[in-house]
């Protein structure tokens, strides 16, 4: 059975009832005077445009169903095109959420005494470019006891974000010793992680790989403590253990050298940093070898000041 549409309904029944009210005035034409006649032509003439009336309005009801439902069909047909086009060609947001290539170094050197008065500059510098899952990790440091020569140490370290917290990295380390008269330049293969231990300890921790089997452990560990907004106190501990070591300049296996200090820093700027330092240091000492005689071990204090540079 066929649904009739309600436009179509409404136009039949007005068109019908138009009809029978036509007919029955016609038959009642011949048999009323003639002012009644004029009041039922009146009233045809009302009907008749009322009728009228309906057919346009539904009329303009089923164009405007019709219109509503051609919008909505190109609406779907946009936004079916759209979805298409984001499949084919998508949005790359990777630099929005962490692929943006960043760079920072950070210079610290320091001058330190003991309480015998001898005094040693310490120079670290640290650079560090790449996104936030792999970075390049460059390190030097350089170590002047005062009317001594400096050793040299370059570590060169690919890093590569294994966790929130935690970067694992892999390198090499170029060592110079102008103490030694052989060997004074040495190669290690270097593994380590960097990153934030619990409590916000700032850690980095390496294994080291040389020749004639040495095999040495790094840590170093830091906190900042803000006193003020610009005062900030930062705990630091440094170890070395010696695991094996078999060349001409050995070291003493076990814990080799420990420096526990607190440093007590202003920031001018968070490029411009003076601070001073108060350390304690252990160092276990050297083995007895064809080159070297064998050495105690060396507990002091040290006192100093220094500056940072980050930029």
């Amino acid at each position: 059975m066929r649904i009739i549409k309600p436009c179509t309904y409404t136009v039949l029944s007005l068109a019908l009832a138009s009809v029978t009210q036509m007919t029955m005035a016609q038959d009642a034409h011949h048999s009323m005077p003639m002012s009644a006649q004029h009041e039922l032509h009146s009233s045809l003439d009302s009907s008749h445009q009322e009728m009228q009336t309906g057919i346009e309005s539904s009329q303009i009801e089923h164009a405007e169903h019709a219109e509503h439902a051609e919008h909505a069909e190109h609406a779907n047909v946009s936004s079916i095109a759209s979805r298409a086009a984001s499949a084919q060609h998508p949005v790359d947001h990777k630099r929005e959420h962490g692929g943006q290539i960043y760079q920072a170094t950070e210079i610290d050197s320091r001058w330190l005494n003991n309480a015998d008065g001898r005094g040693s500059l310490k120079t670290e510098i640290e650079s560090r470019i790449g996104t936030d899952e792999n970075k390049l990790f460059i390190k030097l440091h350089a170590d002047k006891a005062e009317s001594q020569d400096a050793d040299y140490a370059a570590q060169v370290m690919y890093s590569r974000m294994i966790s929130d917290f935690w970067d694992a990295q892999i390198g090499a380390r170029y060592r110079v010793d102008e103490h030694q008269v052989t060997d004074k330049e040495q190669l290690d293969a270097a593994v380590g992680l960097h990153g934030l231990a619990p409590y916000f300890f700032e850690t980095d921790a390496y294994l080291y790989l040389g020749a004639e089997k040495q095999v040495s452990f790094s840590l170093e560990t830091e906190r900042d403590l803000l006193l003020t907004q610009k005062l900030i106190l930062k705990p630091y501990l440094n170890l070395d253990v010696v695991l094996s070591d078999d060349s001409a300049y050995a070291q003493k296996t076990g814990l080799s050298a420990v420096w526990l200090g607190l440093e007590t820093r202003y920031e001018i700027n968070k490029k411009l940093m003076p601070f001073i330092d108060v350390a304690y240091s252990y160092e276990k000492g050297n083995q007895h070898t064809a080159w070297q005689a064998e050495t105690g071990s060396e507990k002091q204090w040290w006192y100093g000041a220094g500056v940072r540079l980050k930029f």
